[in-house]
């Protein structure tokens, strides 16, 4: 009897389809029992955090929460080294308020309960320039005997043999890490949400994100939760939720903090430069943290990092700068309200006897679409790779700084992306981050200050907003960016490769200006 071929093919195919479903199905049950078990153990970690917290706030009623709070960074050492506050009262004032915060925003991931032991144990660690500061760290950053998922299944239950470079050093200045914080999913999106800990908010308006990657910092720092934050940039990371969230953050050049022991998600992205940096309500604090970071431990405990430590003269220096500025890059139009900003941070710093020259980024349709897009996006980075090894990113660079050199600037002031995008646009949007990833491609410091917050002239002004190009994601840009009013508007400010410093300089020049004006 000869066999029914036809049977067969659709027996095999069915069986195959069956065993192609099993296996999905499988996948799928794992998945979902992997996420539910960290989600329990979160919960579990912020119950316990609680609790403790609850007992010692009970049992020390004088703990002043409102002073605290009010200080910055280096008044809070300054506080601590001189007795008037004690390291444990600020850790548990702090945590009292990233508990609080992270309910309304789900900006954390775990708590770091050994910090609370850690605290009372301070003594030897007073001459630390960061003595006593409760510090937040981005999911990603190394923290031993935790978890660096970025946002993926396949990181959960791998916890870090050992701190990274950057938390060592933070420990050794006398900081308390004390909590990570959330991120998107591999880390590669500036929205911030994950399937493990789901979708953190923005502080000011919950229909909004507060950017990513490093975004549960940035809503954590606004929020209340923290005064002093660690993330990292590939291409805003840093910057975008410091815009979207109304606090300061500097992205310094490529290796100036070490990023030993720091995590990325995407195969062949060692080609593609992360920086780590720190977030803070204002921007002494990011200087303090700088000048801590930037110790010989750091420089021992890597020495891929250049020995440059933290100079304090260009920081506290008071000359005139000459100013670069431009509006707009000619690839992706700044909204109003971003705009606005930038030409009442200039009328500012002109009144104030600085020099402005205008500048305009070169090439940016070739830099975004061959330089940047396909090398980050499409291929893992390996066209990147071969960007590298043809010279055309040297040559960019180098035709940048001439460019800089001929202007005789010090500095740059440019518009920064938002104000915060509602849920959902951000993968629709890789043009809109032109103004932050030029400055990853270059390799150059830059650092966001917010400045003011948008009005309801900026929403009528959006209305009519046409873009560069008047296309698809020029509208798109306008749906992602409307319902603001209220929102943070913030400015960007750059230096030259290696000059963190005077970014910083600048950055304090405008926040000092705005707070007189």
């Amino acid at each position: 009897m000869k066999p029914n071929w036809t049977r067969v093919v659709i027996s095999t195919l069915c069986g195959t389809c069956s065993i192609g479903l099993l296996v999905k199905w499988i996948h799928r049950v794992r998945a979902d029992s992997l996420i539910l078990k960290a989600r329990n153990r979160r919960e579990t970690n912020l119950l316990q955090a609680e609790q403790v917290v609850r007992d010692y706030n009970d049992s020390h009623p004088g703990a002043d929460g409102c002073l605290i709070h009010s200080l910055s960074a280096r008044q809070l050492t300054l506080s601590l080294k001189e007795g008037s506050l004690v390291p444990e009262d600020v850790l548990f004032s702090y945590m009292t308020k990233a508990l609080e915060a992270n309910k309304r925003l789900n900006c954390c991931t775990e708590i770091m309960m050994e910090s609370l032991n850690h605290s009372k144990s301070m003594d030897s660690y007073k001459d630390g320039l960061l003595y006593g500061v409760p510090v937040s760290i981005k999911d990603n950053v190394g923290c031993k005997g935790y978890d660096s998922t970025c946002g993926l299944l396949c990181r959960l239950n791998q916890p870090a043999l050992e701190d990274s470079v950057i938390v060592e050093v933070l420990r050794r200045q006398g900081a308390i890490p004390f909590v990570k914080t959330n991120v998107p999913q591999s880390l590669m999106s500036y929205e911030c949400s994950n399937p493990i800990y789901g979708t953190c908010v923005n502080p000011h308006n919950p229909k909004k994100t507060p950017g990513g990657s490093s975004g549960g910092e940035g809503a954590l720092i606004k929020g209340g939760g923290s005064l002093l934050g660690i993330g990292t940039d590939i291409g805003g990371s840093i910057r975008i939720p410091c815009s979207f969230s109304g606090i300061c953050g500097l992205k310094p050049t490529c290796n100036r903090l070490s990023t030993k022991g720091i995590s990325s998600s995407v195969k062949g992205q060692t080609s593609v430069k992360t920086s780590v940096g720190p977030m803070a309500r204002d921007v002494d604090s990011l200087a303090l943290c700088m000048q801590a970071l930037l110790s010989d431990h750091m420089f021992t405990l890597d020495p891929t990092v250049p020995p440059i430590p933290f100079n304090t003269e260009v920081y506290q220096s008071s000359k005139p700068l000459r100013i670069g500025y431009y509006e707009n890059d000619g690839y992706q139009h700044p909204s109003p309200s971003m705009l606005r900003g930038v030409r009442e941070v200039k009328a500012l710093l002109e009144r104030a006897g600085h020099t402005f020259v205008a500048f305009k980024p070169l090439k940016m349709e070739y830099a975004m679409n061959d330089l940047i897009i396909k090398a980050f996006f499409s291929d893992g980075s390996s066209t990147l790779l071969k960007l590298v090894q043809n010279w055309p990113i040297i040559e960019y660079i180098r035709e940048t700084i001439d460019e800089w050199k001929r202007c005789d600037l010090d500095v740059l002031l440019c518009p920064v992306i938002g104000p915060a995008f509602n849920h959902n646009y951000s993968a629709k949007l890789v043009c809109a981050l032109s103004s932050t990833l030029l400055f990853n491609l270059l390799s150059f410091p830059a650092g966001v200050v917010p400045v003011s917050s948008v009005t309801p002239a900026d929403e009528i002004l959006l209305k009519q907003f046409k873009g560069n190009f008047q296309d698809l994601w020029d509208r798109e840009f306008v749906q992602a960016v409307k319902g603001g009013e209220g929102l943070p508007v913030a400015v960007q400010c750059v230096a030259l490769p290696w000059q963190e410093e005077l970014c910083l300089r600048f950055m304090k020049e405008v926040e000092t200006l705005l707070t007189c004006h």
